[in-house]
């Protein structure tokens, strides 16, 4: 049947490729709601990528209503998403977080997720989301602009890390790199805060062996598949093969994550591109619905 979107046999693709590997389903760590007004500056913002990746473009796949892109990951057998959402600036952080956590009233299986920015209160607004039960939280450095080190932060990363909420962190330089994007910044936050659940977004790209070293130094860190190994990114950012031994070891920390719906391919090439590492079924088990599924209690 076609995987293509909008084609009748894309649900059954998708569900085809968990079903092979005697899964309930999937749990994907890193899909986007939030408010429309956001989610449509969102999209005009990747619509004019080109030239931040080289003059390749960017067609949003799954452009459709709020309620039908939650009924299409329900379609696919997804069993737990998220609400990936976050600041470009101050001020901004605590009305994503009320936004979010009515979306997960109303969506339950999506993990209520949350959000934080470096400013005055940060802290506060972090503990009044777990206390309102946020599952997880995302960080991203890259649209933030921010230092993930920035001394604002170090309470709530101590709050985040006793808590054991994960953190979805996009720190990586793709598709292109900011001035606090890169493992550095990173690591200094890990270096005070050893126990924080960080989960690197995008593998890292593209400084995917650096961030494979901080998953193998702290035992709280994991990666996230959001568009790695695709054709899509293979072009301007290539997963080192010499890597994929320690890629395999970490299998019981790498989750998968899809950035539906601002991805430019099928849901399910994602899949694909992950079956295609040759890394074998256990491994594809673990990342497309075990590890997430034990993090989260799904």
């Amino acid at each position: 049947m076609s995987d293509q979107p909008g084609s009748g046999g894309e649900a059954a693709g998708v569900r085809g490729f968990w079903e092979r590997l005697g899964l309930p389903g999937l749990v994907d760590v890193h899909t986007h709601f939030m408010p429309d007004r956001v989610l449509r500056k969102v999209w005009a913002y990747f619509d004019a990528l080109g030239p931040l990746t080289g003059g390749v473009e960017w067609p949003i796949t799954y452009r459709q209503e709020e309620d039908e892109r939650a009924a299409l990951l329900r379609e696919f057998g997804v069993r737990a998403f998220t609400a990936m959402l976050y600041p470009h600036k101050p001020g901004m952080a605590q009305w994503l977080n009320s936004w979010a956590a009515d979306f997960a009233r109303r969506t339950p299986d999506c993990l209520h997720t949350s959000t934080l920015f470096p400013e005055p209160g940060v802290h506060a607004y972090v503990r009044e989301a777990v206390e309102a039960g946020a599952r997880v939280f995302k960080a991203h450095v890259q649209v933030g602009a921010y230092d993930p080190a920035d001394a604002l932060l170090d309470p709530a990363w101590g709050l985040l890390a006793e808590a054991g909420v994960p953190v979805v962190i996009h720190c990586g330089s793709g598709p292109a790199p900011g001035k606090h994007t890169g493992p550095e910044p990173v690591a200094r936050v890990l270096a005070r805060h050893p126990r924080l659940r960080l989960v690197v977004a995008h593998m890292g790209m593209p400084e995917y062996e650096d961030f494979l070293g901080l998953a193998e130094r702290y035992g709280e860190v994991r990666l996230d598949t959001t568009m790695a190994f695709t054709d899509f990114s293979e072009r301007f950012a290539p997963f080192p093969p010499r890597a994929l031994p320690r890629l395999a070891a970490l299998g019981d920390r790498i989750l998968l994550g899809s950035d539906f719906p601002n991805i430019p391919y099928p849901y399910a090439h994602q899949l694909h591109a992950l079956e295609r590492l040759g890394l074998g079924d256990a491994w594809l088990r673990a990342v497309c619905h075990d590890n997430g599924a034990r993090l989260f209690g799904v």
